[in-house]
């Protein structure tokens, strides 16, 4: 039974998974501004400690997620929603105190360790028995982050401007703990999965590993170049993934996905303007977006919470690799290189979707 079949669960949690992703971006927007107010190093100095202050959160859940799967998939991930939820909002009110670089460091070291909340959501929506459930459950709750994760910057840049920066921190944990206490209210309690092996057999391994791969690869693409238009096309895929899935076979729809979304992100080495660059970015997102939702949700129903955190360690450090690759190409002054080697990772997706297991028509 799903952990939030009932009407007021349902809508809940994707609610949960809306502010949560809100609250980040709307601290993450004017994070960089308090630390070049702050700092007293070099102009050098302090971009290094930008960089590591904001990436440290998302290369510490990847190393925590997986262990953190394991332990929401054999007790209540309800309950440990709520928790990660509390504890990130108190980390918030720490960021909001420092008041030095090493301090915010080491606040948003905490955060990431934590672990990320929607790990605990997606192993809620893989215990519905229904795998067409379990795509539509995943495919909300990555609509409901990344329209937050839209809506967040502009409330953010607002809230700092007008009550400071560490009001805005504190802002941003007092929503993080409406989030804990939302769960808490509206999603009931779903029982805890019974003891089984405390390891995953290999198949499930080789499975969860292809899976990861893809999200990778797939994430990278969207996540290399930040800006409004890429997350609002996530949202919209992710929307059109349940319909896409039952249209098409999973794997030729996969391989096709990456295909259109190679050849889109190849095109803007060539892109004569600004607006056919955003035409060509428009549909790149378009084409890589529903594949999250689509690659994740059968093994969301059939893995144990380990896998799931393994593959949203891989979303959240895809959050970081692109950004980070981007970046450095181009300050490298290799535009074209960047394009073509974000399409190849696309393209080397291909045999890896050919390479899962194979899915009866009927479970589609």
């Amino acid at each position: 039974m799903s952990a939030f079949r009932p009407l007021r669960g349902e809508y809940v949690l994707p609610l949960a998974m809306f502010f949560g992703s809100f609250s980040w971006s709307f601290v993450y927007v004017s994070l960089p501004f308090h630390i070049q107010k702050i700092s007293p190093f070099d102009e050098v100095s302090t971009l290094r400690w930008t960089g590591w202050i904001l990436g440290i959160s998302p290369l510490a859940t990847v190393v925590t997620a997986p262990f953190l799967g394991r332990l929401g998939n054999r007790g209540n991930p309800k309950t440990a929603f709520e928790v990660i939820q509390y504890l990130q909002g108190a980390a918030f009110f720490a960021m909001a105190m420092a008041r030095t670089l090493p301090e915010i460091f080491v606040s948003r070291l905490v955060v990431g360790l934590m672990g990320a909340a929607s790990t605990f959501a997606f192993i809620s929506a893989g215990r519905s028995d229904d795998p067409g459930e379990v795509r539509r459950q995943v495919a909300t709750m990555q609509s409901a982050m990344t329209v937050g994760g839209v809506i967040g910057p502009l409330c953010g840049a607002i809230a700092a401007a007008r009550l400071g920066f560490r009001a805005s921190f504190v802002a941003g944990g007092l929503v993080l703990l409406g989030c804990g206490a939302l769960v808490r209210w509206g999603v009931p309690s779903g029982e805890a999965r019974a003891s089984g092996p405390t390891s995953m057999p290999p198949r499930q391994w080789r499975e969860t590993i292809l899976v990861s791969l893809l999200v990778l690869g797939g994430s990278t693409q969207i996540f290399f170049l930040t800006s409004i238009l890429p997350q609002t096309m996530t949202a919209l895929g992710s929307v059109l993934a349940p319909r896409l899935a039952e249209l098409l076979p999973e794997r030729r729809l996969v391989a096709s996905l990456f295909v259109g979304a190679s050849l889109s992100v190849a095109a803007l080495a060539v892109a004569p303007g600004v607006w056919t660059y955003g035409v060509l970015r428009f549909l790149q997102v378009l084409f890589v977006a529903p594949v999250f939702p689509i690659v994740v949700a059968r093994i969301a129903q059939t893995a144990g919470g380990e896998a799931i955190g393994v593959i949203n360690a891989a979303r959240i450090a895809a959050s970081f690799i692109g950004p980070v690759m981007a970046t450095s190409l181009l300050a490298a002054g290799s535009p074209l290189a960047l394009y073509l080697i974000l399409a190849v990772i696309g393209l080397a997706c291909l045999p890896v979707s050919g390479m899962r297991a194979h899915v009866p028509r009927a479970q589609r």
